[in-house]
């Protein structure tokens, strides 16, 4: 019997308000989804489709909540809160706590894909970083990536990296998938 790869997706929210600076960035609920950010989620959602992605996780703001209704709207699949993919606060949680969350949670998700296929984690920038240096990831093709995006996130809004496990080397390969085009 041919098994299909194990994949992941790890998917940063689209894109919020940043101009409601009466609402804290970093504590739920956070600013919401712009109309662009809205058409962002809806083609995450066509590529999420593409990729026979079967259900998301999101974290509990609003951003990536919206985020995820949408994409999960365009595919026809279910999405779940999931506190672990929080928005980082520096000031209340160091990297490795990110690390230990996210892994966490992958590990979950990891277990879970192997069941019923593809699995999309809709979070934010800075746990993606994270998470794609505890997986590997060296700190010069990351700080690479950081360059590219704004606010020195490693994926745009409704980006989406990747991750499939390679099961003759023991790890993840990788690779940044979808960039929105809106």
């Amino acid at each position: 019997m041919h098994r299909s790869p194990l994949k992941l997706y790890f998917i940063r929210h689209a894109t919020p308000d940043w101009s409601r600076t009466d609402i804290p960035y970093v504590i739920p609920p956070g600013p919401p989804l712009t109309p662009k950010g809205e058409k962002e989620a809806a083609a995450l959602g066509a590529f999420l489709k593409d990729q026979g992605v079967v259900k998301l996780y999101h974290s509990p703001f609003e951003r990536t909540t919206r985020t995820a209704q949408i994409a999960a709207g365009v595919t026809r699949i279910p999405c779940f809160e999931e506190p672990r993919l929080a928005e980082w606060h520096s000031e209340v949680e160091a990297a490795q706590q990110v690390g230990q969350r996210m892994l966490s949670m992958l590990e979950e998700a990891r277990a879970e894909s192997q069941q019923i296929g593809p699995i999309g984690l809709v979070t934010h920038g800075g746990p993606v970083a994270v998470l794609l240096k505890e997986l590997g990831m060296d700190d010069e093709k990351l700080t690479d990536f950081k360059r590219k995006f704004d606010h020195a996130n490693p994926l745009p809004p409704a980006g989406a990296w990747e991750a499939e496990w390679d099961e003759t080397s023991g790890s993840w390969n990788l690779d940044l998938k979808f960039i929105p085009s809106v």
